[in-house]
């Protein structure tokens, strides 16, 4: 009877602890966080920061870190298997998988306007159905068949290869026999023969007239044939390079080392080259560039302004980007890496700030009263865009946590918040595990041991009263101490 008498309070504290609002720790067992905008509607963690589900808006995430997680936004679920190794995509008539993007399987029974059914074995075998032959390919590699609208090209037809292969893209078709050695084209227009690398010349009429002997080392290339100022590039290397075209003239000697190129549109640039590419002298209407590399180099191309010091040790950066004044500073590429943003528009606004201290931490500062610091920090300064990296491993990570709201609400979670605190203009809380939290609002003060299996609580205005089981205070408190809206 005591241990069925136990388990029930047991459950009833757990049920009471995820209807609150507020957090409730349980950890490593349990850890809920509800009602805190504009952060998730409502986030969970089980067996510390392994398995998790987050509510955001419309979407729902669950997952086992690192190894699965599974997205659901409406109709349409993602789910990844030790990403970004497994990836599957749900939709109303339409699914696809992946592993790695070397095998891929798409299904279209017709209710979406993407590609039909497909299967691609990267390198080995490709495939395509969408109803139409003119559309539709099969090809095995290396032994026979064709690709169509991939890799760049219009259609990649092969036999045996690289004994034959044909390919064609626009107009121009080139059958290669065998590749990349004999090349043939042809097509309205077009025509040529190449015997790589020895000599070879393709052309097309009024654009284009390509040839070289003995490959790189003789060149000459004829471009914009119907211009009045058609474009030469002629190497007869490594002794001498030279390219021309309207407005252009850019020459080279003992290539690549030694150049200088002249441009009058479309705008005006001057540059001298020494021991290229660590003595680099250049000025234009939109183009700066002095370099004397790898100490010092400093370039202003199209507005962004850019500075090396001991490249590749320290870089600054700087551009407009939107109505957006950024600043970038980096050490060693990643190692530490900072991005502050300012308004042009508005210059009296606080700016916002994204700091990388690799792997020791990483911050954010919204600009607008929303603060953040995770230690320590490995994957953040390599996967920013890549929010399903972020959430599969970012978490594992957090030895410790910094989140503040705009509402001034702070809190502090150590070891995967093994120990939180929150303080707010309103309520202070803190949280122990299971074994003791403590929580002060408008309606007083209690803390209690066990998830509420006995401890203390005193009124506004009163004294301290001892309690056992008070599983159901401990929601009615945390709801007490929400903010109002």
């Amino acid at each position: 009877m005591i241990l069925r008498r136990l388990f029930q309070l047991a459950c009833a504290s757990l049920w009471f602890a995820v209807c609150a609002q507020g957090e409730v720790n349980l950890w490593p067992v349990y850890v809920g966080r509800t009602g805190e905008p504009p952060g998730p509607e409502k986030s969970t963690q089980y067996l510390g920061p392994l398995f998790f589900q987050q509510s955001i808006g419309p979407t729902e995430i669950q997952g086992f870190r690192p190894l699965f997680m599974t997205t659901h936004t409406g109709n349409v679920t993602d789910s990844n298997i030790i990403y970004p190794l497994f990836n599957w995509h749900r939709e109303p008539g339409y699914s696809s998988f992946s592993f790695f993007h070397l095998i891929e399987h798409r299904s279209n029974d017709g209710g979406t306007a993407k590609p039909s059914d497909g299967f691609d074995f990267w390198p080995i075998y490709f495939s395509r159905n969408t109803g139409n032959p003119a559309t539709s390919y099969k090809a095995f590699f290396p032994f026979g068949g064709t690709i169509r609208n991939r890799l760049s090209h219009d259609s990649i037809s092969f036999v045996a290869w690289p004994f034959y292969m044909q390919t064609q893209k626009g107009d121009r078709r080139v059958t290669h026999t065998p590749w990349p050695i004999m090349r043939v084209y042809t097509g309205p227009g077009y025509d040529g023969f190449e015997l790589w690398p020895l000599f070879g010349r393709n052309r097309h009429a009024g654009d284009y007239d390509h040839r070289f002997v003995l490959w790189p080392l003789f060149y000459r290339d004829k471009d914009d044939l119907s211009t009045p100022e058609p474009g030469l590039r002629l190497g007869v290397l490594p002794f001498y390079a030279r390219s021309t075209g309207a407005g252009y003239r850019s020459e080279t000697f003992v290539w690549p080392f030694f150049g200088y190129t002249h441009r009058t549109r479309p705008d005006t640039y001057d540059e001298q080259r020494l021991l290229w590419p660590f003595l680099v002298q250049g000025r234009g209407s939109e183009r700066m560039v002095n370099r004397w590399a790898p100490i010092y180099t400093h370039s202003i191309v199209k507005g962004v302004d850019k500075t090396w010091y001991l490249w590749p040790l320290y870089r600054h950066q700087s551009w407009d980007d939107n109505g957006i004044h950024q600043v970038k500073d980096q050490v060693l590429f990643r190692v530490y890496w900072s991005l502050e943003q300012r308004s042009l528009t508005n210059p009296a606004a606080a700016p916002a700030r994204k700091t990388h201290l690799w792997p020791l931490f990483s911050a954010w500062d919204n600009g607008a009263g929303s603060r953040q610091v995770q230690a320590l920090s490995p994957f953040e300064p390599f996967f920013q865009q890549n929010t399903r990296m972020r959430r599969l491993w970012t978490p594992l990570f957090a030895l410790y946590q910094y989140d503040r709201q705009p509402d001034a609400a702070v809190r502090h979670a150590f070891l995967w918040s093994t120990i939180t605190y929150r303080h707010s203009p309103e309520a202070k809380e803190f949280h122990l595990g299971p074994l003791f939290d403590a929580e002060r609002n408008a309606t007083g003060q209690r803390w209690s041991l066990i998830c509420g299996l006995f401890g203390f609580r005193r009124p506004a205005g009163g004294g301290w009263h001892p309690f056992l089981f008070d599983f159901h205070m401990k929601a009615d408190n945390k709801a007490s101490s929400a903010p109002s809206p």
